[in-house]
């Protein structure tokens, strides 16, 4: 297993930026796609970008696109999630995740335990 630690988060105003750090353990982690997912209070755990091993494949949840931007830095064994004009409905508690590739797509399959989270509040 890979321990995973996120942070970047906050409150800020609809419209504002954030930028969400993870931050992996373990030599592996170059060899895995990541992906952020997030959980708004009362709801299920949604996925919301992925990136593939090599950083040149990445998806994205509809309601996150052209607005959201996912990133890595194996160097620093870390992910990141760069979220700009954030809206209220984002508000959520985000985490990231290792998740599968099948046939050189990415998957919303998780593999690790879930880290602590970081929070993001976005006020109107």
């Amino acid at each position: 297993q890979v321990q995973l630690v996120e942070s970047g988060g906050g409150l800020i105003q609809a419209g504002g930026s954030l930028r969400l750090s993870c931050a992996a353990s373990g030599r592996i982690f170059r060899n895995y796609a990541m992906g952020w997912f997030r959980q708004a209070p009362g709801k299920e755990r949604e996925f919301v970008a992925g990136i593939n091993y090599s950083g040149e494949r990445t998806k994205y949840a509809d309601s996150v696109k052209g607005r959201f931007t996912i990133s890595r830095d194996d160097a620093k064994n870390a992910v990141y999630l760069q979220m700009n004009n954030l809206k209220p409905e984002d508000t959520a508690v985000y985490y990231c995740n290792r998740v599968v590739t099948r046939n050189t797509v990415l998957t919303t399959t998780t593999i690790d335990s879930w880290g602590q989270g970081t929070q993001v509040i976005v006020s109107s």
